[in-house]
């Protein structure tokens, strides 16, 4: 009787219960012992079935609703599963992200101070429920790897309180990232010819400007190296000395030395005050294909048929490396102050960069399916663009990243340069000429070479290139044994020669 008194006063008194089966009860009670106890785990905390009431059908308020019960016990469940294997990191990176903790917070008390604004939780009810978790773990005596402490103040980093916020920005899952929307190009002026020297009697292979910008020199397949006034075009000297074509050529800008090298294997220092050669550097096995001096450094890195590139002392002449490592004919090397201080091209299709001081290769670019005949440097950024049959590159130093693709230049490419505004020209086999965009690889001008009268029309390759030190005067040898000088359409604006571009996808990453 009274059972039935508790029962119905817990009920409101209207509602009677017959007296319970002793046996069927302890039954009942040991099932759900059991499968309270193969559960505990996912429900984070200890069974309350242990403890037998005081009064069967006693009405015990349930502290939280239901819902809410639910949610913590599938969110612990979830933590568990995602999140048991991680909960202690190794002591190593233990260590290394308490560090770089403590420089997070120091950055965020210094934005605190100058009025920075703290991160809220984008979703108040998830945070609310993830410390509703971290409390019963805590009261459990578990981990609380996954707890959010609740500080709040200046100094908490910006997570502190939970997700970053999104700031209400709708899913952007399938927007297209602003990476891949092309850039403007900048706008030049067109490329006319100005000028044609005549005086070679073979191919113009190698052209070089002086510091001072007042002459250049060419070399050609003649065996002759001419030395020509720029401004008004008149030949000033001619040198002879090598047997064979002559294929590079350098200017010191600290010396007054002018360096060639030619298919006869040699390379030879020319003194430009006695207009002798004072030098000869023997080692290479076969011709001598191009040639560059370092900008800081009195040292001349020479490359060749013989698939090495050697680097010279050049008052001593000793050979103080040889750079091994490519399978085929070395033809074009640069050279720059800051590492990798060399950089050669091959016919193997491959570019290294090399470490000057050790004289090993720092890496290995093999994007170009065909042989690398020309390469060109930036004269202000750390980049450099490589030329190989119908391929143009760009990439970017020091580690050689790829940047782009100058698409839609279909020859062998002989030879590339650059000046400082950002105008990239490529010389081809068949005398085709293409001028781009450094900064977005947009051809905004594509030409071809007229050969000179009595010139077959096969002899209209441009075979070598290179800007003044101005940037404003383009030089180039061709195989019709001419040397021409191009120039900047000066009466070309935007609205006369408008830009003919149309954005792309983006340019070709490989």
């Amino acid at each position: 009787m009274a059972d039935t008194t508790m029962v119905e006063a817990a009920t409101g008194g209207s509602t009677s219960f017959p007296p319970p089966n002793p046996r069927l009860q302890t039954l009942l009670r040991a099932s759900a012992k059991r499968t309270r106890d193969l559960f505990a785990a996912d429900f984070a905390q200890p069974s309350t079935l242990d403890v037998t009431p005081p009064r069967p059908y006693t009405v015990v308020p349930t502290p939280e609703p239901p819902q809410t019960a639910s949610d913590h016990a599938a969110l612990t469940t979830r933590l568990r599963a995602e999140y048991a294997d991680v909960k202690e990191l190794p002591p190593t990176l233990a260590a290394r992200v308490a560090g770089a903790s403590g420089n997070a917070a120091a950055r965020h008390v210094k934005k605190a101070k100058a009025g920075a604004h703290v991160e809220k939780p984008s979703n108040p009810k998830v945070a609310l429920l993830i410390e509703g978790l971290g409390e019963k773990e805590r009261a459990a005596s578990l981990s609380t790897a996954l707890t959010v402490r609740g500080r709040t103040g200046p100094g908490v980093p910006p997570n502190e309180n939970g997700p970053t916020p999104q700031r209400d920005i709708p899913s952007s899952s399938l927007v297209r990232k602003d990476a891949f929307r092309a850039p403007k190009p900048d706008w030049h002026a067109p490329w006319k010819l100005m000028r044609v020297i005549s005086g070679h009697l073979g191919w113009v292979r190698a052209l070089a400007v002086e510091p001072g910008n007042q002459w250049f020199a060419s070399g050609a397949g003649d065996r002759t190296i001419k030395i020509w006034d720029l401004a008004s075009g008149s030949l000033r000297l001619t040198l002879t000395g090598h047997i064979s074509t002559v294929r590079g050529l350098a200017v010191s800008p600290r010396h007054p030395y002018l360096f060639s090298c030619a298919e006869d294997k040699m390379v030879k220092c020319w003194d430009l005050e006695t207009n002798k050669v004072i030098r000869h550097y023997h080692g290479h096995l076969s011709g001598v294909y191009t040639l560059a001096l370092h900008p800081t450094l009195d040292v001349l890195v020479t490359g060749g048929r013989d698939g090495v590139a050697r680097v010279w002392d050049m008052r001593t002449r000793s050979n103080i490396h040889v750079l091994s490592g490519h399978k085929g004919t070395v033809a074009d090397v640069k050279c720059q102050e800051a590492d990798p201080q060399v950089l050669t091209g091959s016919l193997d299709a491959t570019i290294r960069l090399w470490d000057l001081a050790a004289g090993k290769t720092m890496g290995v670019l093999t994007h170009h399916k065909k042989g690398v005949r020309a390469l060109a440097t930036h004269p202000t950024e750390f980049t450099f663009a490589s030329g190989s049959t119908g391929a143009i590159k760009q990439w970017k130093l020091p580690e050689g990243a790829f940047m782009g693709n100058f698409d839609g230049h279909n020859a062998i490419i002989n030879t590339l340069a650059v000046n400082e505004d950002n105008v990239l020209v490529s010389g081809g086999d068949n005398g085709s000429m293409s001028f781009w965009d450094w900064k977005t690889g947009h051809r905004f001008q594509a030409l071809d070479s007229i050969a000179q009268p009595g010139s077959l029309e096969a002899e209209a390759g441009v075979m070598s290139s290179t800007f003044d030190k101005t940037g404003l005067r383009l030089i180039t040898g061709e195989a019709d044994k001419t040397i021409k000088v191009w120039r900047q359409d000066e009466n070309a604006t935007e609205e006369t020669h408008p830009l003919d571009w149309q954005p792309t996808l983006g340019r070709s990453r490989y």
